[in-house]
């Protein structure tokens, strides 16, 4: 399949590893992962729907953006994929396995839990509004993020005052704002693949949800929680979460 805007071809051959990003993230933050991930398949990176380089904006309930995967899964015909999400897009690897089993050989999630209802938009919105953008220069932005300053860079793009986040932030409120009013474990329950779930131990999540979900998953779950790690786990600790990825590959590959 050629790349087109929002899909990222990282490199590899065989079978199809899909990175999933998180909330105002896109497809390029996954560059270092994708790199040694390219020895295990054919690694693509994509955009999701307001996202990015994506040229897809609206309609933002959660099993939207998993048709968007299996669509894209489906164009590169190269059978059923190794999904890994992280945050957001770990909710929508799981809700695609739960949707398109065909497509779905096994998901790794990366520090997110299925349920978040009664969490509001609202403390988001301040953080958000706080930021001093536009943003002097790529330097500015790390120093602004510290630990998280490179995962960031990858979010802006410079416009003629600046550097700006290249998500909408009014489409951010309308995709988490879901999250708040529902929960997701009617899929959680039909994911029939094996499942990783990587869990940062500085998480923001509900607390022991994502040792549930491991456990919940009738194709079979292995919970890791990675010291010292925030939200970003594959940036905050790279070595203990590739360790975990490839022991968990391996496993399914050899199947």
């Amino acid at each position: 399949m050629p790349e087109c805007e929002g899909v990222i071809e990282f490199g590899g051959e065989g079978r199809p590893i899909v990175l999933l990003h998180g909330l105002m993230g896109r497809a390029t933050t996954w560059w270092q992962t994708a790199r040694w991930l390219t020895e295990y398949g054919r690694v693509v990176g994509f955009d999701a729907r307001g996202h990015g380089r994506s040229p897809r904006r609206g309609g933002w309930r959660t099993e939207e953006f998993a048709e968007d995967v299996a669509q894209l899964i489906t164009d590169i015909g190269a059978g059923p994929a190794i999904v890994i999400g992280h945050s957001m897009g770990g909710l929508h690897a799981l809700v695609l396995a739960a949707t398109r089993p065909e497509l779905v050989t096994a998901v790794v999630v990366e520090d997110m839990a299925p349920d978040q209802r009664g969490r509001t938009v609202d403390a988001w919105r301040g953080y958000f509004e706080s930021w001093p953008v536009p943003f002097r220069s790529l330097a500015h932005v790390r120093e602004f993020f510290g630990s998280t300053g490179d995962y960031f860079t990858e979010c802006v793009e410079e416009k003629q005052d600046g550097y700006h986040l290249i998500a909408n932030l009014d489409d951010l409120y309308l995709i988490a704002r879901e999250w708040g009013r529902r929960d997701y474990w009617s899929y959680v329950d039909k994911v029939e693949c094996p499942v990783l779930v990587v869990e940062a131990e500085h998480t923001f999540m509900p607390e022991g949800q994502q040792a549930e979900l491991a456990r919940r998953v009738p194709g079979g779950g292995k919970h890791l929680v990675v010291a010292g790690a925030g939200h970003v786990v594959h940036d905050d600790a790279p070595l203990e979460y590739r360790g975990a990825v490839e022991a968990f590959l391996s496993e399914v590959l050899a199947r």
